[in-house]
């Protein structure tokens, strides 16, 4: 059975199968940040703390950028989607972070959800056409090419790892704290 918590987010089911258990946590995982995030306007996603320049405006472009780049062009070989198609990377690594304060509250988690749809529907046709066990299509200069399954768990790691951040952002914006 579903248990919805108190923040609205869906809890991991408890006895998936191992698909259903990491596309569980990942949207969980999701979730969570959309929680983190949610009702802030331009200078609150701004914020940083302490000495660090990471921003939650900047946390919702990278994500959205990891997003893209995991389940769209590492595992299906797709060609970058807009805006990732026009930046220039070489010259700024970072231009998904740097870039974020020029964007609207709107714009940012429009892009992070269309991007998370496109996300869902990419995992979706991998796990039909191959399951978890899946090669993506690119692979590291190695030439060897990671999982379907391990690109999930490096999701569920990145958007845990950033939630993190994003609580103690949070925190300094109005006192929002919680898991």
């Amino acid at each position: 059975m579903a248990h919805i918590d108190e923040q609205g987010r869906l809890e991991p089911p408890l006895d998936a199968d191992e698909t259903g258990t990491l596309l569980g946590f990942l949207d969980y995982q999701r979730a969570t940040f959309a929680w983190k995030c949610s009702g802030l306007d331009a200078t609150g996603l701004n914020t940083t703390v302490a000495a660090s320049s990471m921003t939650l405006g900047g946390m919702i472009k990278h994500l959205s950028y990891v997003e893209d780049h995991w389940f769209s062009a590492f595992l299906h070989d797709r060609e970058a989607q807009p805006p990732w198609n026009a930046v220039d990377w070489k010259a700024d690594r970072d231009w998904d972070w740097h870039s974020a304060v020029d964007d609207t509250p709107e714009q940012l988690l429009g892009l992070w959800h269309d991007t998370v749809t496109r996300s869902r529907a990419s995992v979706k046709e991998a796990l039909a056409d191959g399951g978890l066990g899946q090669l993506a299509r690119r692979s590291w200069p190695t030439g060897e090419s990671p999982s379907l399954r391990w690109i999930l768990c490096h999701m569920i790691e990145e958007y845990a790892r950033h939630n993190g951040h994003a609580d103690l952002i949070r925190e300094s914006v109005d006192g929002l704290t919680g898991e």
